[in-house]
């Protein structure tokens, strides 16, 4: 473990840090039993192997000196300078957050903001949870279920949306047996043959694409095999009814070319060979993810017509996939009186993909409603994006799923107020009509026009939602005092397991409560799932019992009511 060090001198900050960290936690182990100051070397020696710069490494090997010892700040910054002590104050203050319960909403708020002002600060706390999640076997059941959950929810998002993909999937896997014991044990029982068939059909293709590329003179840098990640496979798998059939990459083959040209010369060749399958390519060069994720994706009919998912990138484009905004790392050394503004960075080449962090910091400032933010966080910023332009080849950079509405009110609140259509790709399509990556959009509109609360059915981003709801509030606050309510709504929040809406729903019929309307939504990249019940107007004390009757259903978190007019 200490390997990593030696590349440091012998007074460097680095190594004055390890000195000062093993002082201030010499006696103290984890629950392991190993001495505290391993974890504080595993933690600097992941922001080494990041190549992250010196003040990130020394506040990594720092992090817990304030919240588990004596140590002040001003010891630390006395010591090592105000960066490092601002780092080191960043990560203590994210340590303190804790997620989940009554205050949830807040402590993302406090999250949000602690990360915006400097990205080292959460890429240090990353490490700090890649490394205590690798270490989670020896924490009470109880405990390692709530930091699973935490880590699924909170920290595995954030790492996928800075382009982190392979640290976003490996806290994702720590954390699945925890959280889902039964459905892994499942997984891995049932997987394993399915992974060795085509790890096997996989190590068949590669010689034969080596020839193909070499006919066509062109010489790959490597030929690997991609094995889809557990919990990755599991989420898809709700997604097709459980149905291992329909998953074709469990293993990919991927390719790495030396430069983009490459890259479309090895398409070319590839589907020169075998059958493209219509619809399944996808060109992450030219319209890249918001997180900066950058490939060719193409899937066709291979050796003996199995369908075959292939991958190709250049090993710049490979490195930024595994590590994200960390791959190609250079932060500005900027001056100890100048604030450190995401400008400060340089040597990230997609910029765009640090924007959502900004975006998120000022959108955290606007949302008071507890379901408003949470919707706003799971939908604008970790769930898939699409790309779409304007006709003057703006790009607009929307949720998935997205509609010309959605489109209109990113524009301005008055041109999503009054849209009465939309034509897409020159097409006049309904104001429902779903856009994809490399749509361009004309946003048709009649003055005098108001939304329509029918909108929120469809409108995929918290931007189009909040405006149209405070439009239907501002309208319908006095009418609606005056109305008695005809109705309860159930609002159930728990854990995506197979059965778990039914458990509820069964919950109603058990209590003799007929059900009126039942609405289920998860978007899949969620540990959690919602459901929905209304239902006639019943009595406080039936209302009671149902809220203690659902609470009791395995894998609640949160249970809520309202009546409905």
């Amino acid at each position: 473990m200490l390997n990593w060090l030696e590349k440091y001198p012998k007074n460097s900050p680095v190594r004055r840090a390890f000195a000062f960290a093993e002082e201030a936690h010499k006696g103290t182990t984890r629950a392991s039993g190993a001495p505290y100051i391993t974890h504080c070397l595993a933690v600097g020696e992941i922001l080494n192997n990041w190549k992250l710069d010196e003040s990130s490494i020394v506040a990594a090997v720092l992090h817990d000196t304030i919240e588990d010892t004596k140590t002040l700040l001003s010891d630390i910054r006395k010591e090592f300078g105000e960066e490092v002590a601002e780092l080191v104050d960043g990560v203590t203050k994210i340590t303190k957050i804790k997620y989940g319960g009554n205050n949830d909403v807040e402590n993302l708020r406090k999250l949000v903001l602690s990360f915006s002002k400097d990205i080292r600060v959460i890429l240090i706390k990353l490490a700090d949870r890649l490394h205590n999640m690798r270490t989670i076997e020896f924490k009470l059941p109880e405990k390692r279920t709530e930091i699973s959950r935490e880590t699924v929810e909170i920290y595995a998002p954030i790492a996928y949306r800075l382009g982190m993909q392979k640290i976003s999937g490996e806290l994702e896997d720590l954390a699945f047996p925890y959280l889902y014991p039964d459905e892994y044990a499942w997984l891995v029982k049932n997987v394993k043959e399915k992974y060795d068939e085509r790890a096997t059909y996989a190590d068949k293709l590669k010689p034969l694409i080596t020839q193909i590329l070499k006919d066509a003179r062109i010489k790959p840098s490597s030929i690997d095999l991609r094995a889809k990640r557990y919990y990755s496979l599991y989420k898809k798998l709700i997604r097709y009814d459980m149905d291992f059939e329909k998953i074709y990459d469990f293993v990919a083959i991927r390719i790495i070319v030396k430069n983009i040209h490459d890259c479309y010369a090895v398409l070319g060749a590839i589907h020169k060979h075998w059958t493209p399958i219509p619809g399944r390519f996808k060109d992450y060069i030219a319209l890249p993810k918001p997180n900066g994720y950058r490939s060719l994706h193409t899937t066709v009919l291979a050796l003996d017509n199995k369908i075959t998912e292939i991958q190709i990138r250049t090993k710049e484009m490979h490195e930024e996939d595994e590590f994200g905004v960390a791959a190609h790392w250079a932060y500005q050394q900027v001056k100890k009186d100048t604030p450190k503004k995401m400008d400060s960075w340089k040597g990230v080449k997609n910029k765009k993909e640090l924007l959502w962090v900004e975006q998120l910091r000022n959108w955290q400032k606007g949302f008071r409603n507890r379901e408003d933010f949470l919707d706003s966080i799971k939908v604008d910023f970790f769930k898939d994006r699409i790309f779409v332009m304007t006709p003057r080849n703006d790009v607009i950079d929307l949720p998935a799923g997205s509609t010309p509405i959605d489109f209109a009110y990113n524009i301005h609140s008055d041109v999503g107020n009054q849209c009465i259509g939309a034509k897409v790709n020159g097409k006049i399509v309904p104001i429902d009509h779903e856009l994809f990556s490399g749509d361009v959009v004309e946003i048709l509109t009649q003055k005098g026009k108001k939304p329509s609360v029918d909108w929120l059915r469809f409108v995929k981003s918290s931007m189009a939602k909040k405006y149209i709801r405070n439009f239907a509030r501002g309208k319908n606050a006095k009418l609606q005092k005056s109305v008695p309510p005809s109705g309860v709504e159930f609002r159930a929040v728990g854990l995506n397991r197979p059965n778990y809406a039914r458990d509820i729903t069964n919950a109603f019929s058990d209590a003799k409560i007929g059900i009126l309307i039942t609405n289920v939504q998860s978007d899949n990249s969620s540990a959690f799932i919602t459901v929905n019940v209304k239902c006639g107007n019943i009595s406080h004390e039936k209302i009671e019992k149902m809220l203690v009757k659902i609470k009791s259903i395995q894998g609640i978190k949160e249970v809520n009511f309202k009546h409905t007019r």
